[in-house]
């Protein structure tokens, strides 16, 4: 995530889970019945609601529910037909044509074709647009190029045959194809409207999908409406009439508003976390994702890798998923999470190892050395800039508090809202910052591409010519053997480097009545609603 995007872990964890279910009384021609009407809780307001503009989880989440590509994540998290039936692919690997349903609509119920793929596609390429999801497309032949201005868009290989078949060749065979174009980033747009009304994703009124929901009401900062969109192609999968989103920030506040009835789930303070999963109150899901912290090597001290390291080394990352975090968290000791398979079957995490361990003493001695190659008497002064947010603060103070027992330095710490803080940090203003990484789908490759040279998620001017050439060679190898080799060996550039301190690997916890079913949590982290249901 996706993706270009740190995010803001509570933030995160409430759109993944917080909602009310409510079964409130709707008149119809037939008298009275029962309208089913789930109220979530989306965080805060969405980022954009224009699909490859909306690279994160505060705007994934309901865009997953209001849209969809050619391809879904399913109930196994597997890509599954959506908007295209069906799908053939060239004995090369290479070719994909894709088959579109005839019945698939818009919202409005205009038809949804191929041209509005091929446009949407390439306008997520166009580099008038700046999407930053935009280096997901780079396997299709002529992408990156047109993304990069060295090349045309007549040379990208996405092409709309009649009104119901897509043509995409990729630059070689890859093996999650399916799975990256299931991202809210590859969802169609309607051409038509788009080059009507420039803002036609702003508002209720002008907002035109074709997902399982349509958006009704939008009062932003504040509550969005979606109904049932009668126009989906399989609308009778859809058992929800209505959805609310309200938009609380707060993990506390959600928490209490669970308590009180006003929320049928909730994410969970930090403090309680233990004791509900331990009296079976709370569930846990394995989630795609990352928090770690960025180093920036053109500020000082940091442009020195041993000082990174020594950095990197005092900081203890079992402790903060134990004593700080408190929820079944994983410590990260690499940058990919667990769960993806290799060729050979083994899970990546497992087999590349633990890359980073926490050593005060040989922290201690790398300062030293980096401090003498530096001709510092004394370390300029640092700080740790995190986003504002009641569950990043005290992963923050026990940082501050590592470094400060293991290497005798003392941290200023700083925080601010979310909006400031990202712009801040895309502008390499922060020394020292907070970063999160979701997986935009389901591959290795996904978490290690954030630090090629040139990536919107890299922010920390770290630029290695070979582990960019491995992640390019990874892209292009057919042989997955060969290609995960490539992965592992970038991995472990990438951490021998220090420009990032791994912390812990996610997890989606959550407060849950029983009455609510059929929400499905993808570990990439859309919240599928497509099957909710209330008792």
């Amino acid at each position: 995530m996706k993706k270009g995007f740190a995010i803001v872990m509570a933030t995160m964890l409430a759109v993944s889970a917080g909602c009310t279910a409510k079964q409130e009384t709707a008149t119809t021609e037939k008298g009275k019945a029962e309208k089913k009407v789930l109220r979530l809780n989306n965080g805060k307001e969405p980022t954009s609601f224009d699909p490859p503009i909306g690279f994160d989880n505060v705007s994934w989440v309901p865009l997953n529910n209001l849209g969809e590509g050619l391809t879904r994540l399913g109930k196994t998290h597997k890509p599954e037909a959506a908007a295209a039936e069906s799908w053939k692919v060239s004995p090369d690997g290479k070719t994909y044509t894709f088959k579109l349903r005839k019945d698939a609509k818009w919202s409005n119920g205009e038809p949804v074709t191929a041209k509005d793929f091929e446009f949407a596609w390439k306008r997520m390429l166009s580099p008038e647009l700046a999407s930053s999801a935009a280096f997901l497309a780079y396997f299709i032949e002529g992408a990156e190029e047109y993304n990069t201005g060295k090349g045309s868009v007549d040379n990208v290989k996405i092409k709309a045959v009649g009104d119901y078949e897509l043509e995409v060749v990729l630059t070689s065979p890859q093996a999650f194809f399916l799975s990256v174009i299931s991202n809210p980033s590859f969802f169609p747009v309607p051409q038509k409207i788009v080059e009507k009304d420039p803002n036609w994703f702003k508002e209720a009124a002008t907002f035109v999908g074709n997902g399982p929901f349509k958006l009704t009401k939008w009062e932003h900062g504040s509550e969005m409406v979606f109904e049932k969109n009668k126009h989906y192609w399989d609308n009778k999968s859809v058992k929800l009439d209505e959805i609310k989103w309200a938009m609380v920030n707060d993990v506390k506040t959600e928490y209490q508003m669970y308590k009180t009835g006003e929320l049928d789930v909730s994410s969970v303070p930090a403090e309680l976390a233990e004791k509900l999963l331990k009296d079976g109150e709370a569930k846990a899901e394995d989630q795609a994702g990352i928090e770690f912290y960025r180093f920036n090597l053109k500020q000082a001290p940091f442009q020195n890798a041993k000082i990174r390291q020594a950095f990197a080394m005092s900081i203890d990352q079992a402790k903060i998923a134990q004593y700080v975090k408190r929820a079944g968290q994983k410590p990260a000791y690499g940058f990919v999470g667990f769960g993806f398979k290799d060729a050979n079957g083994k899970d990546f995490r497992q087999t590349s190892g633990d890359l980073l361990k926490t050593d005060t003493t040989k922290a201690k001695q790398l300062l030293e050395e980096g401090m003498k190659e530096e001709n510092y008497k004394t370390l300029p002064e640092v700080t740790l800039t995190y986003n504002t947010s009641d569950t990043n603060k005290p992963v923050a103070e026990a940082i501050q508090q590592m470094i400060k027992e293991s290497l005798g330095v003392d941290i200023k710490l700083a925080n601010m809202e979310w909006n400031v803080f990202s712009t801040e940090q895309k502008a390499g203003k922060f020394q020292f910052s907070r970063g999160s990484f979701l997986a935009d789908y389901g591959d290795p490759v996904n978490f290690l591409e954030n630090f090629t040279t040139d990536n919107s998620m890299n922010r920390t001017s770290w630029s290695s010519t070979q582990f960019d050439e491995l992640i390019a060679k990874s892209k292009k190898e057919g042989d997955e053997k060969k290609r995960f080799e490539y992965l592992y060996e970038a991995e472990k550039l990438l951490m021998k480097d220090a420009s990032i301190v791994p912390l812990y690997f996610y997890n989606q916890v959550y407060l849950q009545q029983e009455k609510v079913t059929g929400v499905v949590r993808h570990p990439v982290g859309y919240l599928e609603l497509k099957w909710a249901d209330l008792k």
